[in-house]
């Protein structure tokens, strides 16, 4: 690996969500912001969506991280459940004791209660649905029944909704609409701007180890913002397959020729450079512009 090679401590182009390496967008904050209003203001349901790669498992921990003792939280990874594993789920995540052979109104009725004494408490429920488009119509009715207890002043159960763009069109459904009714707050993550990309890539790297002079020089960082249109996911991988060609070559600079050929090697990438290419193209005089600034 490439680590020592370039003085960093880990790798700094990792796809794994890590907090520890969360930098600020202006997208991912205002999220956040959008978030933390909602649940202040107690309001039923909230969704975040956002292409494949824009950060929301990032964003939905580190949501959870900042709720207080004010709260309690449940984080549903994987949604696509049946109604009553779905409930059992959220028992377990609220400590919520219910015997594996109870049907699906006996568990309500005891994941009620246990709203009820957190209300008492002053403490407010918060459950995260990750990958969100994946969960089944009938588990998103069910799941809009169980927010229907609420006091004179709130709701005893919020819910945040992470997915991709398929959300929208799921719950689009008129099966649904009671549901798509309650979603009061809501946010588009979006990629990072080409100014952002250069300080997002500054910051892994910092945050890695690195202390020296910029890694990645103007013409590179352009040709990695065309090929992944900002998606931070898209941008890791690529940058880290930039760095061990650089690696390779005992180099110590990432140039534009190593980020083409990373794109070359990832295939996601390689289809967003085309579209950019493309609408470039389009754009400049008979494309004359475009096809020389991507063969430099």
């Amino acid at each position: 690996m490439y680590l020592a090679h370039f003085g960093l401590n880990e790798a700094p182009f990792g796809i794994t969500p890590d907090t520890s390496f969360v930098f600020s967008c202006n997208a991912h904050q205002e999220a956040l912001n959008t978030l933390l209003v909602a649940i202040t203001n107690g309001e039923g349901f909230i969704k975040i969506t956002g292409e494949v790669g824009t950060g929301k498992t990032l964003l939905c921990r580190r949501f959870l991280a900042t709720l207080d003792e004010g709260f309690v939280s449940a984080y549903i990874p994987n949604p696509y459940l049946e109604p009553k594993a779905l409930m059992h789920a959220l028992a377990d995540e609220l400590g919520v004791q219910v015997d594996s052979d109870l049907d699906q109104h006996q568990v309500l009725k005891r994941l009620n209660n246990a709203l009820l004494r957190f209300a008492e408490s002053g403490r407010q429920v918060v459950v995260c649905l990750d990958e969100a488009q994946a969960m089944p119509l009938e588990t998103l009715e069910a799941l809009r029944l169980l927010s229907n207890l609420e006091t004179e002043k709130s709701k005893l159960l919020q819910v945040v909704l992470f997915g991709q763009s398929e959300l929208d069109a799921k719950l689009a459904q008129e099966s649904v609409r009671q549901l798509r009714q309650r979603i009061t707050f809501e946010y588009t993550l979006g990629g990072l701007s080409r100014d952002e990309l250069l300080l997002y890539l500054a910051h892994r790297l910092r945050v890695a180890g690195y202390s020296g002079k910029p890694l990645f020089d103007r013409r590179a960082v352009d040709a990695l913002y065309a090929a992944s249109s900002g998606l931070p996911r898209l941008v890791n991988i690529v940058a880290h397959k930039a760095l061990l060609l650089v690696y390779g070559e005992g180099g110590h600079k990432v140039q534009a020729r190593h980020v083409r050929a990373a794109v070359e090697d990832t295939p996601a990438a390689r289809q967003v450079a085309i579209g950019w290419w493309l609408l470039a193209a389009a754009v400049a005089l008979g494309g004359a512009g475009a096809a020389w600034w991507w063969l430099q």
